[in-house]
């Protein structure tokens, strides 16, 4: 079995998540194909299954990994695929954040015309140390609002490890 994994990521967390399902699955066997949606990824007919991650920062995905599910949501939607949803928000237990979270990753999906046979919503990471010092003020004044980390000292990683394990056989 080919898989082929599609991140975007802004501060580098997800491009981890991304790894960390590309050892997994090496671990059981498949071969995989890593790449990162800025640097122009091939065709995922190449593959027998696609797992893309992208992750929200100011209540949208990244750019790239909209044009690249665009691109090739025809085919994608022929495929066995997984829409990894990284964000801040899958770590809240508030109904409304969630509520939000499940329209923004609707809106993301209606607007590229992709629908994958599953999405999984795993919390990203508070990366305080790569931050420049608005966004590092912001979020800090963000996370302590939610009750959340707030030493900037250094980073607070919020995944579940484990739990993301269980996207590899979503695709197999």
């Amino acid at each position: 079995m080919k898989l082929m994994i599609v991140y975007a990521t802004t501060e580098g967390h997800t491009r981890s998540i991304a790894e960390f399902l590309e050892k997994e699955a090496e671990n059981k066997g498949v071969t995989v194909g890593l790449f990162d949606a800025t640097v122009k990824p091939p065709s995922p007919a190449e593959f027998d299954a696609v797992i893309i991650a992208g992750s929200i920062h100011g209540g949208k995905y990244q750019t790239s990994i909209q044009h690249f599910v665009q691109e090739h949501h025809k085919t994608l939607n022929q495929m066995n695929s997984v829409f990894v949803s990284v964000s801040l928000t899958a770590a809240a237990d508030e109904p409304e954040s969630w509520k939000e979270l499940k329209q923004q990753t609707e809106d993301f999906l209606l607007g590229t015309g992709w629908n994958p046979k599953h999405v999984e919503y795993t919390a990203g990471a508070l990366l305080y140390t790569k931050y420049d010092y608005l966004k590092k003020f912001i979020m800090r004044m963000i996370s302590k609002k939610a009750g959340g980390d707030t030493d900037t000292s250094k980073d607070h990683v919020y995944t579940d490890w484990d739990q993301l394990k269980s996207v590899i056989s979503q695709v197999m």
